[in-house]
């Protein structure tokens, strides 16, 4: 098909399925010889199946700043990502680790702090940040465990190495995508897995459950396990209800749970009956109106009571926003090499902190040349890209980093990995990351595979999906 009516990737770009001679990358030559044999045609209708398909699912998202407040079905490339099983070796450790690493220091800050002591991290990086909560100090909690999901955003940069962009730990989403992705690619094209050796990701939810059992407060074969939602109007509501559905749990709202003795219940038609762990999607400060915001009333009154009688376990704890602030990021090789005694298998961006004078003035004179981001931001809100940035636009955020700079961080323009994408006239490279999801429990467990994020726009390094960006099946090849 249309391998010669590719574009140009971005300069500096590393394509995933080309090599800079033309050749293909081995990850993707069977790949390749297949595309080699179907027309244009096949995948254009199986693209336009996907769009019927993924409508009539209701897989949906809202779009930042579209005032109607319409969501809309989430873009969907029928060219999936490919990545050997060496790639993902490295990936699969190098989040294993970041995790183990992220879950010690979340015990250690709100336990005896031993981090800061150390002199390894500024205690007003910790205590002085938004994300943490007092109200944790000295709760012991399961397993020791506070992210017990973790989304890693990470980006290939050439053939060999792998950066982390972010760690996401407190609601992270989009592991529907991925398995929808995946359900859809299946559907579309099941010759392609009888001829691709593709380790399956189907078993998510499986792990996920195992996960949440194994940090129950009751000892029991079948705790009773609920997944706590904001409610229909939320934009990852498709989300909750799929991930509940599959896992085989409730469903619920915060008015659906009530607390009494500091144990949490679920009113049910047979009466009430107890709640042993809560994945939650509502953020901390909606929680409890009792503990954080009191006019919330999307959480359960009495609820940080009932984790702090150890009565139940909230998934994600509450306080993990502390871990994965854009400025707390630029501690974790650190963080690993304090609580695991080893080097990172996967680097962070080089970055710097605008709190720091001598990093600031250096931000401000080269502002065209990096990306400025908010350190509480996410979803590509409160982003700036220098080299794709208007002079109106750089003026006004430079204001902005000079009113507030301890909000932001900044770092180099990432020429990120490409992957061939079908687009209007043909398939050409867009950019693309990966979010696997990472489970603790007993033990550390991921997923092979993951979320691929692709820029749809030519030259674009936005992938998230509320700013226009759509997603991909990825296939770890087994080895």
């Amino acid at each position: 098909m249309s391998l010669q009516q590719r574009q140009a990737a971005t300069p500096g770009a590393h394509d995933e399925m080309h090599r800079p001679d033309g050749s293909i990358h081995t990850a993707y030559s069977d790949y390749a010889r297949w595309l080699g044999e179907v027309s244009p045609e096949v995948l254009n209708q199986r693209h336009r199946e996907a769009e019927l398909l993924i409508a009539r699912l209701g897989i949906t998202f809202a779009v930042y700043g579209d005032e109607t407040g319409v969501e809309r079905s989430i873009p969907f490339d029928v060219i999936p990502r490919i990545l050997s099983a060496r790639s993902w070796d490295t990936i699969e450790r190098g989040c294993i680790q970041r995790i183990r690493a992220l879950n010690a220091f979340l015990k250690d800050i709100y336990f005896d702090q031993e981090i800061i002591k150390a002199g390894l991290i500024p205690r007003a990086q910790v205590t002085g940040n938004a994300m943490f909560r007092p109200e944790m100090i000295g709760i012991a909690l399961a397993q020791d465990i506070y992210a017990h999901v973790a989304g890693i955003d990470v980006v290939k940069v050439d053939e060999e190495r792998f950066y982390v962009l972010e760690d996401n730990l407190r609601t992270p989403s989009g592991a529907s995508y991925m398995l929808e992705n995946r359900r859809m690619m299946m559907r579309l094209f099941p010759d392609l897995f009888s001829r691709m050796p593709v380790l399956p990701l189907d078993h998510y939810p499986d792990l996920l459950v195992e996960g949440l059992r194994a940090v129950s407060p009751r000892h029991i074969s079948s705790p009773t396990i609920v997944l706590l939602t904001p409610g229909s109007f939320n934009s990852a509501y498709f989300e909750h209800a799929f991930l509940a559905q599959q896992m085989g749990i409730e469903l619920v709202e915060g008015q659906d749970l009530f607390v009494k003795g500091d144990v949490v219940y679920m009113r049910t038609t047979q009466g009430p009956q107890q709640v042993d762990v809560i994945y939650r999607r509502i953020d901390d400060d909606f929680l409890d109106p009792l503990a954080f915001r009191p006019d919330s009333v999307l959480g359960v009154p009495g609820l940080l009571n009932a984790v702090r009688a150890g009565s139940v376990t909230l998934a994600n704890a509450v306080g993990t926003g502390v871990a994965d602030d854009k400025s707390t990021y630029v501690y974790v090789p650190e963080m690993i090499r304090f609580y695991l005694g080893e080097e990172p298998i996967l680097s962070n961006v080089p970055t710097y902190r605008l709190s720091r004078p001598e990093d600031l003035v250096y931000v401000l004179a080269k502002l065209p040349e990096l990306v400025v981001k908010e350190v509480q931001g996410s979803g590509g809100y409160g982003m700036l890209i220098g080299p794709r940035a208007s002079q109106a636009e750089l003026a006004a955020f430079r204001e902005r980093i000079k009113a507030n700079p301890d909000n932001y961080i900044a770092q180099p323009t990432l020429a990120l990995s490409t992957c061939p994408t079908l687009v209007a006239d043909g398939i050409a490279p867009r950019h693309v990351d990966l979010r696997p999801y990472i489970i603790s429990g007993r033990d550390v467990r991921i997923t092979p595979g993951g979320l691929t994020r692709v820029a749809l726009q030519q030259g674009s390094l936005v992938v998230n999906s509320s700013q226009g960006g759509g997603t991909k099946d990825t296939w770890v090849l087994g080895s």
